[in-house]
């Protein structure tokens, strides 16, 4: 009996002690997943934003880089080199643009190359102290070196490994003190598959497929102290079907799927001792009011155990990883290979960014040159960056026909 009230007594004393440690919920219906340098996820070429902002099993064109390198193997040119320019908010500035340039060169029956450049430009800001002062005129941007190596493993697939130099320099001088330019390094592993053509009743066909994980690497920071950020690392799948009625007509339509491997931002709480609605624990030295996770995973790990914990880190569970999941379904019509016109639809959970967008293309081909041109118009309550804007892509191919794939 005596042991019973001892119990008793305990357990009212552990429940009083709950009750005044209330732990309060922060708001956070939407979690977002933010990423250093989102401008690696910008379509950079005018026939992949055409369809969608798609490109891992779609077929080998010379922005085959940005998307599945492994596609170069599949190759009918020698070689080629690729020029985009991509205007972003267009309505605001001018000057703020994400160019691209690539060249691949096929080595062999089995293997090929390539390398790139992307730059993404913040446009000129200007820093004025006094009315009397000249400005300051600043240009923060950043850019990234590729380059990678495609290798053929059967007659319908490969595989490529790419390398990646990446450089932020988004520091103002005279305002952000002893910050510096950031910089580290990243890995994509893609493949490839392409099918022979097979006839069916009233055309011919071929399937592709792809997968690519991109942008692989470690965290990066700006300062000594700094927060550190983690790459866009994003899983790729994708798969189509050309439908080939006669030697002049081709349809091609594609769908693919991509998911960050970043950690979802949990939802964060704090401990209310005396129910006055705010934090009671100390400030830690930095000033900063200490948090407590209450649903999901502590997302300051490393970009490796970031990527594995991304499969199972939403606070609500599997229902909100699958939203993290993005769609997009794209089409291109070619005549005589020659002309193409593109259409494509992207999309994104309302509560991971709300991107939702239709866009619209055109290529024309003249002997060895190809000029590819998309068109994007936003389906979200949210604006978007690249709305009614005009896209470009210039191709210059060289050994064209060299290799016969079909």
């Amino acid at each position: 009996m005596k042991n019973q009230l001892l119990l008793l007594i305990a357990f009212a004393f552990i429940v009083k002690l709950n009750a005044q440690e209330t732990i309060i919920f922060e708001n956070q219906d939407k979690r977002v997943i933010t990423t250093g340098v989102p401008f690696l996820l910008i379509a950079p070429d005018a026939r992949a934003a055409a369809m969608g902002d798609m490109g891992v099993a779609t077929s080998v064109d010379a922005f085959s880089q940005q998307w599945n390198s492994s596609k170069y193997a599949f190759s009918e040119t020698k070689s080629g080199f690729g020029v985009s320019y991509t205007p972003y908010l267009s309505k605001l500035v001018n000057d703020i643009f994400l160019g691209n340039l690539t060249y691949f060169n096929r080595l062999d029956e089995r293997s090929a190359f390539a390398a790139s450049l992307r730059y993404f430009s913040l446009g000129d800001i200007e820093f004025i102290d006094r009315p009397e002062d000249e400005p300051r005129i600043q240009k923060p941007n950043e850019f990234t070196l590729d380059a990678s190596y495609a290798l053929r493993l059967s007659d319908q697939f490969a595989m490529s490994v790419a390398m990646r130099y990446l450089r932020s320099d988004l520091r103002i001088q005279g305002v952000d003190g002893d910050i510096s330019p950031a910089s580290t390094f990243g890995v994509d592993i893609s493949g490839y598959y392409q099918s022979e053509e097979e006839a069916y009743a009233d055309f011919n066909g071929r399937w592709r497929g792809g997968f690519a994980i991109q942008n692989i690497g470690p965290k990066y920071k700006y300062d000594e102290g700094g927060i550190e950020n983690f790459q866009p690392t994003n899983l790729r799948l994708g798969g189509g079907f050309d439908f080939i009625f006669d030697n002049y007509n081709k349809v091609s339509v594609t769908a693919e799927v991509a998911k960050l491997l970043v950690p979802t931002p949990p939802i964060y709480g704090f401990v209310d001792t005396d129910g006055d609605g705010e934090q009671n624990n100390n400030p830690d030295s930095n000033g900063y009011e200490p948090t407590i996770i209450v649903e999901g995973k502590d997302p300051d790990v490393s970009f490796l155990s970031g990527m594995f914990q991304s499969f199972g880190d939403a606070p609500d569970g599997f229902s909100e990883e699958l939203k993290e999941f993005t769609w997009a379904l794209g089409a291109e019509y070619l005549y005589q290979d020659s002309f193409a016109f593109r259409a494509g639809y992207f999309n994104e959970s309302e509560d991971k960014g709300a991107r939702k967008f239709l866009a619209l293309g055109a290529g024309f081909k003249a002997n060895v040159v190809n000029i590819d041109l998309s068109y994007l118009f936003s389906a979200s309550k949210i604006q978007s960056p690249l709305e009614n804007t005009l896209r470009f892509s210039l191709t210059f191919n060289i050994g064209e026909g060299e290799y016969q794939e079909y």
